[in-house]
């Protein structure tokens, strides 16, 4: 956890999204916009890693956002976390763009059955949301439910992965 990490604000249709990386890869995401005295400086010493890694994360989300990709490959650097909540990050890797899971069956995947609202808590704590896709986890029967951006944000996220996949599925 010594690595210093920098932020930079990107625009997106859910507002503005910050993203926060260091030298080992992308370690953070906020849905607002960080205070300016811990963005990346232009002339930082440790910027050419640091900086390389906010470029394509903030390049992969305008693509993501604008429909071009529906996966994001980025290392990523999760700073903190129990074992549990990396499994259930490393669970919500793995759920395909387009397609949703309770947080029962995350629970499951991640090893302990029981343990749907450990879940919501391990979702809550997703250091890198969006591109660690914990808005694609609803409640059982399919309800939207817990987000830390809020439920309009988690809805539009949602909304646009289907109807990408719609549009592939058609074009293909």
């Amino acid at each position: 956890m010594g690595a210093m990490r920098r932020w930079t604000v990107v625009d997106s249709p859910i507002g503005e999204l910050s993203i926060a990386a260091d030298e080992e890869g992308v370690c953070g995401f906020a849905f607002q916009a960080v205070p300016e005295a811990e963005r990346l400086p232009a002339a930082e010493p440790m910027g050419a890693v640091t900086g390389a890694h906010l470029g394509a994360a903030a390049r992969q989300l305008a693509e993501y956002f604008a429909g071009q990709r529906t996966e994001f490959a980025l290392p990523l650097h999760a700073r903190r976390g129990s074992a549990f909540e990396r499994a259930v990050w490393a669970e919500l890797s793995r759920i395909p763009y387009g397609e949703t899971r309770t947080y029962g069956q995350v629970a499951a995947a991640a090893g302990d059955p029981g343990a749907a609202r450990a879940v919501g808590v391990a979702c809550n704590r997703n250091p890198i949301a969006v591109i660690v896709p914990c808005h694609r986890v609803v409640g059982a029967g399919g309800k939207l439910v817990g987000f830390g951006g809020g439920l309009p944000r988690k809805r539009y996220l949602l909304e646009l992965e289907a109807r990408v996949s719609l549009e592939r599925a058609w074009a293909g």
